[in-house]
């Protein structure tokens, strides 16, 4: 579908009339090889930075598998890969649409597909320059990340039935339209020249906001906060520093493969300084956490700062990753990892309960990823960033608190006290992470083996 594509970046358009260009000097014959090479290799970037963000969806349960009491370690994972498949039907069926425009209505079976590529080879089109699945499912594989941010924040408290109609509708609506502003050649593009290369705002953020909406209303764990508040011992700190590891992998094909083009050696330079920025940004935030837990702990580390530390440098460079310098992407990464170690200080003194810590990750570095971009981009305004974030908080937090209302007056949106006792493993699965078969009748003697 021609016109759907992130408008961040206009660099797929310059590589297809570099390429043009020397096709002229070539000959007919030789414009047919470059056009269908730079249509093959944009297509690769989108399916390839797809899959890495898809395995994003499993960063993300490691980490809140981990962070979680081992009682909630089986929700969480049913949570998780629940709202990933959700959210690609409702951005197929709805959300699609509303983000990019399409000439199918809603709910009318949208068309992903173009129609010269359900045609046989000879006859695909190559003026988009891309395949129209391909950025389809790059587009759907973000939306999901927005709703696992909002996961990690509200576990071991949430109804699942109710989580599901939340992604439902953040997916589906709440996410598209204001991504629409910004990647659908929306107002903040055209008006304001926002600018959020990969998502600080338009993902992270929104992600944070959703999540620190619901947390307000679903308040905070019992026994979480006050005089006779309990220790809530993580399962299993390794199992979240390996889903940090995996989300530092996807990460590359987060903010790499938005650079939206590989059809040029431009291309495939500016695809390498955004991996290597995005990388030095997230090790500049685990040595800037590790140091700075250091000097709050009394000369002990912590492990759970140094691994959001990571990911805040991660949030922090993805409004920008390929205009920074090397060291200007450390400095990006080093601040945003300072701003989520205190922002996790501040949301325990207003006693907002965020579980993994995805509030001070994902909305406060994203906050600052978004508003430093035009530190490093002459392009973008302090004032044109600085509308682009409120526009998109107000509207995010607004709608999302609207929508957990409604749920938590009509459905209702928090465990019973005794099935938060029990945990959402027993009370909301009927089994422990550990067996499902024998917690479905512990009675029954084991089949023999065949």
């Amino acid at each position: 579908m021609i016109g759907t594509m992130k408008t961040r970046k206009t660099l797929l358009g310059g590589a297809l009339v570099a390429l043009a260009a020397g096709a002229l000097v070539a000959g007919p014959a030789q414009a047919e090889v470059s056009e269908e090479t730079a249509f093959v290799f944009n297509t690769l970037l989108f399916l390839i930075g797809g899959f890495l963000v898809m395995l994003m969806a499993a960063g993300f349960a490691m980490l809140e598998v981990g962070f979680v009491r081992t009682k909630h370690a089986a929700a969480i994972c049913l949570k998780n890969i629940a709202l990933y498949s959700i959210a690609g039907i409702m951005f197929y069926l709805v959300g699609y649409q509303i983000m990019y425009g399409g000439e199918t209505p809603w709910f009318g079976m949208p068309a992903v597909w173009g129609p010269s590529e359900l045609a046989g080879d000879a006859e695909i089109s190559l003026e988009t320059g891309y395949a129209a699945a391909s950025d389809w499912f790059f587009q759907m594989v973000f939306v999901a990340t927005a709703a696992s941010i909002v996961s990690g924040t509200i576990a071991e408290r949430v109804k699942l039935g109710p989580f599901f109609i939340f992604v439902v509708v953040l997916t589906a609506v709440i996410y598209p339209v204001q991504g629409s502003w910004e990647w659908g050649a929306g107002w903040l593009d055209s008006d304001f020249g926002f600018s959020d290369f990969a998502g600080s705002t338009l993902v992270h953020s929104t992600g944070g906001w959703a999540a620190l909406a619901g947390a307000i209303l679903l308040g905070a764990r019992t026994g979480r906060f006050g005089p006779n508040a309990t220790p809530m011992v993580p399962s299993s700190l390794p199992l979240a520093t390996l889903g940090t590891f995996i989300l530092w992998f996807g990460w590359f094909g987060f903010n790499g493969a938005s650079q939206l083009a590989m059809g040029s050696a431009a291309d495939a330079v500016a695809i390498s300084q955004i991996f290597a920025n995005t990388n030095m940004a997230a090790a500049a935030g685990v040595v800037t956490a590790y140091l700075l837990s250091m000097a709050l702990g009394g000369g002990k580390a912590n492990l759970a700062y140094c691994l959001n530390g990571a990911l805040a440098g991660l949030v922090s460079i993805t409004a920008e990753p390929l205009t920074p310098t090397i060291l200007e992407a450390i400095a990006i990464g080093a601040v945003g990892s300072v701003i989520a170690t205190f922002g996790a200080k501040f949301l325990e003194a207003v006693r907002i309960d965020d579980v993994v810590g995805a509030i001070p990750v994902h909305l406060f570095a994203g906050i600052w990823g978004t508003m430093a971009v035009p530190l490093t981009n002459s392009e973008a305004s302090f004032f044109g960033q600085a509308v682009g974030v409120g526009a998109v908080g107000a509207f995010v937090f607004l709608s999302s608190f609207v929508v957990w209302l409604i749920l938590k007056i009509t459905v209702g949106i928090r465990l019973s006290p005794d099935a938060e006792n029990v945990g959402g493993d027993l009370s909301e699965l009927g089994h422990p992470a550990g067996s499902i078969f024998a917690a479905i009748d512990p009675g029954k003697p084991a089949a023999p083996a065949e």
